[in-house]
């Protein structure tokens, strides 16, 4: 591999790292779930629709490591290893497989369903395996009631994010991968 396209994973990892803990400036609180509303999902979602799985492993993997490093990076500006161990926990961890999956999925020729899909499953459902779990055994609920505060409230919000990731990727694919004209 040359180091140009080293470069150029470094630079895009980097970039969407940046968008990731941007969104994650926006969070909501709810007075029901200890998992706020975030727009980091639409940066994960965003990164897998975009980025090769190798960038979107990498930018993932330095969100993470930022964030258990203390720096406020996660939702709302925290930081720090309480953060992974929290209730949030398995939902970050869920990101990096989620990107992953979501640009694994998404391959190289590209068209709106397939990005949908691919956002479906790895921005919502890989997610959700991650989180839900991890949100009943920290919270010390059963695993229906983690699902009903970890990702009832969560759907219409999160499928809006999946058309909102699909529709700006499939503008910006072309571009990201040399072949824009």
């Amino acid at each position: 591999m040359s180091k140009k396209l080293e470069l150029k994973d470094l630079i895009y990892s980097a970039l969407f790292t940046a968008i990731i803990i941007v969104l994650g400036l926006i969070a909501v609180p709810l007075p029901f779930s200890p998992v706020p509303v975030t727009g980091q999902t639409l940066g994960v979602m965003l990164a897998g629709s975009i980025l090769t799985v190798r960038q979107a492993v990498l930018s993932l993997s330095t969100f993470l490591l930022l964030g258990v490093a203390g720096a406020p990076v996660f939702a709302g500006g925290t930081g720090g290893p309480g953060i992974i161990a929290g209730p949030r926990g398995g939902y970050l961890i869920g990101f990096l497989i989620g990107a992953a999956v979501i640009a694994f999925l998404r391959g190289k020729n590209t068209n709106i369903l397939r990005l949908i899909l691919a956002n479906i499953v790895g921005g919502m459902v890989v997610v959700y395996l991650f989180g839900i779990p991890w949100l009943s055994y920290v919270t010390k609920v059963g695993i229906s009631k983690a699902f009903m505060i970890g990702a009832v409230p969560y759907l219409p919000g999160d499928l809006t994010k999946v058309i909102i990731a699909s529709v700006i990727s499939i503008k910006f694919n072309p571009f990201l991968r040399g072949q824009a004209r």
